[in-house]
């Protein structure tokens, strides 16, 4: 059952990992054996995360890549590529928010979102699934949101940028399926972040947060790691096209009981 879950001697690359979800995801794909390509728009943010994996015993390849330039997105799958002579895993992470009333929101506002978390999303797996397409095997994981499925006042260009992931997820899933390529989309609910963390200075926020989670906690660093060790391993291999909620089950529309 263990090699169910072992990826010892596979690569994966793991976009946006100098801090966040990133690094949750690129921790747990390292303590389950992959080697790791970790990525930032700045190389030398990454130099403290990639002495952390180089303790576990993995090999690291810091990266630069700026997902909203196509030249940055090829030299990044390349370099990858030529580097370990293969791309096993692609942890699709990159991505930004803009926090605003519907109202407020700019044109720069909705290019900024779009471009980085839906286009980057869509070149980045391109460039790298041609180099999986030859082997015939890869594991493309889209990371989307709770917004992938449902809508907050104040994200509009965020909530459409992860509803569109997840629909690109079914769209590359049923294209690259035929080489052996699986694709789909981890969604993890409300997690603190550095992207998020003024909402969690706010105590009553939390409370109200907690109120329509049924499990009552937002989500702890360790609750993806078993989800993306399972959608980057042998034991999804027929498993495509999905999105998997990691979210205390918040996407249920829950709210307080009041009987």
């Amino acid at each position: 059952m263990n090699d169910l879950f072992d990826l010892t001697g596979q690569v994966a690359i793991v976009t946006g990992a100098s801090r966040g979800l990133g690094q949750y995801f690129g921790r747990a794909l390292a303590k389950a054996g992959a080697d790791l390509v970790i990525t930032a728009r700045k190389v030398e943010d990454l130099a403290d995360f990639q002495k952390e994996i180089e303790g576990l015993g993995r090999r690291v390849l810091p990266l630069a890549l700026d997902v909203h330039l196509a030249e940055s997105i090829t030299a990044m799958a390349d370099a990858a590529q030529a580097h370990f002579g293969r791309i096993d895993i692609l942890v699709n992470n990159a991505g930004c928010n803009v926090r605003k009333p519907a109202l407020e929101v700019t044109w720069e506002d909705w290019n900024l979102v779009l471009d980085t978390n839906l286009r980057g999303t869509f070149f980045v797996a391109q460039a790298v699934a041609r180099h999986m397409v030859g082997r015939s095997y890869g594991r493309i994981i889209n990371i989307g949101s709770v917004t992938s499925v449902a809508g907050y006042a104040g994200l509009g260009p965020y909530c459409a940028s992860r509803g569109g992931v997840k629909q690109l997820t079914m769209s590359l899933a049923d294209d690259w399926g035929t080489h052996g390529i699986t694709v789909n989309c981890l969604a993890p609910g409300w997690f603190q972040t550095a992207q998020n963390k003024v909402l969690y200075d706010n105590e009553e926020w939390v409370r109200y947060l907690c109120d329509r989670i049924p499990l009552k906690r937002p989500g702890k660093p360790r609750d993806l790691d078993g989800a993306v060790v399972f959608l980057a391993s042998p034991s999804s291999e027929y498993v495509t096209g999905q999105t998997l909620l990691v979210d205390g089950g918040i996407s249920t529309g829950a709210t307080k009981a009041t009987v």
